[in-house]
């Protein structure tokens, strides 16, 4: 395997859309051997939007290896968020998968209540909610009028 296999270049991993963590290149770094947690989060509940994969996962292992409950909301890689469960539920602290769209509101409002009933309350709130997309011309002047750097670098995609 060369180097440009093994390491591929952020372009090149930005090519298709993202959805499902076993489908990104590289995966989050929830297993770090010698970690040691000093119980920072002890007794806190935390709500974690993208918390099905990438940071969000590795966010939420963390924040429990540190103490805290978890909730997780993600859009629909139900797999990806059954195996983040799992994993915060192997630190000894419940997590709470929360399925929909964060685009919406209303479910925003329904997911904090939610998360409050089952869990007791919330103390942490963490928005990594994000979609990975090829870009296009179109894309880059919609999402990004005003950095100039940025339109430069989509313009030579």
């Amino acid at each position: 395997m060369t180097q440009s296999e093994s390491h591929p270049s952020q372009q090149s991993q930005f090519q298709q859309p993202v959805t499902r963590e076993s489908d990104m290149h590289s995966q989050p770094e929830t297993h770090v051997s010698n970690y040691r947690a000093s119980g920072k989060l002890q007794g806190r509940v935390a709500l974690i939007t993208g918390g099905d994969s990438g940071i969000g996962h590795a966010v939420a292992v963390a924040f429990a290896k540190e103490g805290a409950d978890v909730a997780i909301v993600y859009h629909d890689a139900h797999e990806d968020a059954q195996k983040v469960k799992q994993e915060v539920e192997q630190q000894g602290r419940k997590c709470l998968a929360i399925a929909g769209d964060v685009g919406d509101e209303t479910f925003c409002q329904q997911a904090v209540k939610q998360a409050v009933q089952e869990l007791g309350k919330l103390n942490i709130l963490v928005n990594n909610a994000a979609e990975q997309h090829p870009y296009s011309g179109e894309q880059c002047s919609r999402t990004a009028p005003t950095a100039e750097h940025r339109r430069d670098q989509c313009r030579a995609t």
